[in-house]
């Protein structure tokens, strides 16, 4: 743990020199552990910023506002519509950029408006290994990636966050919703709930770490191998619950869950 104790002091030295920053707070891991660390280094000089959409289960803006209640850490919730931003309906393969560009530009206004020089956000090192496109839209608008910046893992902030005290620390890993879609399907209000309710009744069952991803007709649900079992000594409600919301198919995919699975299609 030497060498990540010496990336978290690189970091709160780091955090400390910004005198005032933002921080781009979901409420997941990565952002949990780079507002702790920004409020231990700033102290009342932080804010943070969550973004409201139809992106992001209401269970994940709930839990986000709780922690800044509790650590009495000022939070500002910003209203955004992703329906709204020319594009990103018909899903292109830059969707993520797209959507990124609109949200870190309104949280970049919303900082400048109340006098805050930075805004920060949560990428770390393992999110260099994959297709982001909306890493273009943090790096075009000037937003700071501290967490990459101190080369830290996300293991590393798991470990981290449990020598804080943040229950966050074994959390499992969070996506926007539109992330559930192949590229070219166009994205609707209907979809997008039909996934965030066909996920909730899986976690509701017990399951860590799931995603239903959409194709078509079709629920392709990826979930830990160790889990299967759940999958399969659910079948019934599963397939009956997906099916009720509007799912023709509901299939488990084999090899797991894999981040960024969707990519697939332009890696390859």
């Amino acid at each position: 743990m030497n060498e990540t104790y010496e990336k978290y002091e690189q970091l709160k030295n780091a955090l400390s020199s910004l005198v005032r920053a933002a921080v781009a707070f979901s409420g997941g891991v990565d952002s949990t552990f780079l507002l702790a660390a920004a409020h231990i280094a700033l102290g009342d000089r932080v804010t943070a910023l969550t973004v409201r959409s139809p992106l992001f289960p209401e269970r994940e803006s709930d839990e986000a506002d709780a922690f800044c209640a509790r650590e009495g850490i000022k939070h500002i919730v910003i209203d955004i519509d992703p329906f709204s931003i020319p594009g990103f309906a018909e899903n292109p393969p830059d969707r993520c950029y797209i959507c990124k560009r609109v949200l870190f530009s309104r949280m970049k206004e919303e900082a400048e408006r109340l006098g805050i020089p930075f805004v920060l956000e949560g990428s770390n090192a393992d999110d260099t290994g994959d297709y982001r496109p909306g890493m273009r839209a943090v790096r075009e608008l000037g937003i700071k990636s501290p967490l990459l910046d101190a080369n830290l893992s996300k293991s590393e902030i798991r470990a981290l966050s449990k020598e804080l005290g943040l229950k966050t620390w074994q959390k499992p890993s969070f996506a926007c919703l539109a992330s559930r879609f192949v590229y070219g399907e166009t994205i609707t209000r209907e979809k997008l709930l039909r996934i965030e309710r066909a996920e909730r009744f899986l976690f509701a069952l017990g399951f860590t770490q799931v995603r239903v991803r959409m194709h078509g007709d079709t629920a392709r649900i990826e979930t830990d191998p160790s889990e299967f079992s759940k999958v399969l000594s659910g079948a019934e409600a599963i397939d009956r619950e997906l099916k009720s919301l509007g799912f023709l198919y509901v299939t488990l995919d084999l090899g797991g869950y894999k981040t960024g699975s969707m990519n697939k299609t332009i890696k390859e």
